[in-house]
């Protein structure tokens, strides 16, 4: 008689290098949970919202009209010879995206806790799914970008053959931070605290409310070491391009898109090395 133990298949689970890259693998055979995810993410946010999508206009609208009252008119900032609105308006739609989509990125599985001992799956899909779901604020904002061109009459250049680049740089700037925050919020409950004061930070280090040409040259290496400079002086220069003091500026472009890379990649390297943890932490 044959012992029905001997039958049983034999599942043998072998641990993952810790310090390993992402598994893009792996990643692609869960791509279904990753759009289910995205999908749920958009339906959620304007569940029973009167506003519905139209709030993907009129939060960054507010917040433009804010901005110019205050620095365009009060303080007078400048703004090198481009109106106001325009300048303003060119940094503050893609600046929007980043910032909502770091802070829901970076908060991702903290938020999702209940969800991370029940099954396994890659747990780079919660920082993964704000980033892809908030494409659909970011492309319907765009029409403020296009009214207040249209308004100035200013007409696109050969410039705007960059953009494709500028919204893979705009999708970078919160993955690498989303992926840094998250895995340091698994340990340190303070990232979530930190968290507005951080992001109040990065504004006022980038060109958002005012010129990068009031940053002095001694001090525009260090400057650009901010990603988010060379995202933003690179919508303003693929945009308004025709004004003299938007034209692409290279160094801060290439050392952003540097800087992005090597905060991808650590970020990565580091989210993997703390994913086995996450469930024992939460």
């Amino acid at each position: 008689m044959v012992d029905q133990a001997d039958e049983l298949p034999l599942i043998i689970v072998e641990s993952k290098r810790s310090w390993g890259f992402v598994d893009f693998r792996e990643l692609n055979h869960y791509r279904d949970l990753l759009y289910f995810m995205v999908w749920r993410a958009i339906k959620v946010a304007y569940a029973q919202s009167i506003g519905g999508l139209a709030w993907a206009v009129v939060q960054p609208a507010m917040q433009i009209m804010v901005f110019t009252v205050i620095f365009g008119n009060l303080v007078d900032i400048g703004s090198d010879g481009v109106p106001y609105l325009l300048f303003s308006t060119v940094a503050i739609v893609p600046w929007s995206y980043m910032s909502g989509t770091m802070a829901a990125s970076s908060s991702s599985l903290i938020g999702n806790a209940q969800m991370l001992g029940k099954v396994y799956f890659p747990r780079i899909i919660y920082p993964l799914t704000p980033i892809v779901s908030s494409l659909v604020n970011f492309g319907i904002s765009l029409v403020l970008i296009v009214a207040v061109m249209i308004y100035y009459k200013v007409m696109p250049t050969m410039n705007m053959f960059l953009l494709p680049l500028l919204l893979v740089m705009m999708m970078m700037v919160p993955l690498a931070f989303g992926l840094w925050l998250s895995s340091l919020a698994i340990r340190y409950r303070d990232v979530a605290i930190v968290m507005g004061y951080f992001m109040r930070m990065l504004m006022y280090t980038a060109p958002i409310l005012y010129p990068s040409t009031s940053i002095s040259d001694e001090m525009r290496w260090w400057y650009v070491l901010n990603p988010i400079v060379g995202v933003i002086e690179g919508f303003r220069s693929a945009l308004l391009g025709a004004s003299p003091a938007m034209f692409i500026r290279w160094d801060s472009l290439l050392v952003s898109f540097a800087m992005l890379v090597f905060l991808v990649v650590t970020g990565a390297v580091y989210f993997r090395r703390m994913e086995r943890l996450v469930v024992d932490v939460i």
